[in-house]
């Protein structure tokens, strides 16, 4: 597809307009968090929220090492539980903030403190070493991450839940939390045989045990959980992972995972521009001849809750790589530069493709509360749905997409190092 005939249709992705149409729905979130505490009442029996499934589990950072572990249970036990674990069906679904914000406020996070050390000793779950922990809260905690499916459990509760939200740019907001003293299965979960696999080979380091199964299906949601409760990598090294860590530690492996198995691929033949628009927030993505490279540019609107002061305009940041990758954590963009290579890498994968990458996200203000990368990953993931535009070189794309853009190519050559070494080439710039 030419390139301006592309540019033309952004607005008439039937998929987009339907998730704009569910972003437009209007939740009271405060009046639902009043729902949610009528409903805690009613399912608490004595001091035990019985028979509430836990599909998530979610694991804290402050005061590390001694951190905040919890299982997150949907307080309506009637629910569907697998619909509130964060998913990439959340974006199938055109899930809107508002959205997302209700299903992870329905759920209460009962926590203990707990060292994250806590998994390197006590009992075995069959087999296991003095590393291998699955007795207490914190074996229930791991045997429900470990699970392929949402596990029941008994609850012991201390008190009532504060009715609040946490948000985190990375981790997935959490709802209500209340104080456990201690939990109980119900059923027995059932254990993919990969993940058993994992569990009981001590040696084996947790980055190869992620690549190994994130090749036999898993997708990185799974591989964080599993990860975050304490149970991959080798005997000596297992403990708990805080949610927001394990979340970019996943995406950045499996990221290089599979970069790895394009180092010998041929490039693609043009340059190709994708676009997504997802929950406030726009993707292009570009994609040119040549070795692997990847930036990712965040273009921050003012006076959003990523940018709060009016006159400084768009706040720029970004990060970049060149063919062998990073050594040093990404800090402008933090985790959402893992979950847009990753969604990049994914697509390259698949065609058996490499290339250089240039993604630039505009983050408007209808992106009102931080909800977490992983709409991030998804917005870049369906961002090659269909077909994309082409051109004929680097420079004719960008100029293309120019007027689309809220910042001018003079201040994205400034921030972008992509863009910057097209300078000499660019004298519109």
């Amino acid at each position: 597809m030419q390139l301006d005939e592309f540019i033309e249709g952004f607005e008439e992705d039937e998929a987009a307009q339907r998730r704009r149409l569910a972003a437009e729905k209007s939740y009271a979130i405060t009046d639902h968090l009043e729902d949610v505490e009528r409903q805690f009442e009613a399912a608490v029996q004595g001091d035990s929220l019985f028979g509430s499934t836990a599909p998530e589990i979610f694991v804290g950072r402050s005061g590390y090492p001694n951190v905040s572990t919890g299982l997150l249970s949907p307080v309506d036990t009637d629910a569907a539980a697998a619909g509130f674990a964060t998913s990439g069906d959340w974006y199938q679904e055109g899930l809107g903030i508002e959205d997302v914000l209700q299903r992870r406020t329905g759920m209460v996070n009962s926590t203990q403190t707990t060292p994250v050390s806590a998994v390197s000793s006590g009992g075995g779950r069959g087999g296991g070493g003095v590393h291998d922990v699955w007795n207490g809260f914190v074996g229930v905690q791991r045997e429900v991450a470990i699970a392929d499916h949402p596990v029941d459990v008994e609850v012991g509760l201390d008190g009532t839940p504060e009715m609040d939200v946490s948000f985190d740019d990375v981790g997935t907001p959490t709802g209500p939390r209340a104080h456990a003293t201690g939990a109980d299965l119900a059923e027995n979960p059932h254990v993919p045989r990969p993940v058993e696999k994992t569990l009981s080979d001590d040696d084996w380091r947790a980055e190869g045990a992620m690549a190994y199964l994130y090749r036999r299906g898993f997708d990185v949601y799974d591989i964080n959980t599993i990860l975050s409760a304490g149970a991959l990598g080798q005997a000596s090294e297992r403990s708990l992972v805080p949610t927001r860590w394990s979340i970019t530690a996943v995406d950045d492996t499996v990221g290089q995972y599979v970069r790895g198995t394009l180092r010998n691929a041929d490039t693609i033949d043009k340059p190709e521009l994708w676009y997504n628009e997802y929950m406030g927030n726009r993707y292009w993505v570009v994609l040119a001849p040549g070795r692997w490279e990847f930036e990712l540019v965040e273009m921050k609107a003012p006076q959003s809750v990523w940018n709060p002061r009016p006159e400084t305009g768009y706040y720029m940041s970004s990060a970049h790589e060149g063919y062998e990758g990073r050594t040093a954590y990404v800090e402008e963009t933090a985790g959402a530069y893992y979950a847009a290579r990753l969604g990049v890498l994914e697509h390259l994968q698949e065609r058996d493709k490499q290339a250089k990458c240039l993604v630039l996200r505009e983050i408007t203000d209808d992106y009102w509360a931080p909800v977490g990368v992983w709409q991030v990953r998804e917005g870049v993931r369906n961002a090659f749905d269909g077909e994309p535009g082409t051109a004929q070189s680097f420079r004719e794309t960008l100029t293309a997409i120019a007027d689309q853009l809220p910042v001018t190519l003079g201040q994205l050559r400034r921030k972008s190092e992509l863009v910057a070494g097209l300078q000499s080439q660019l004298s519109d710039f």
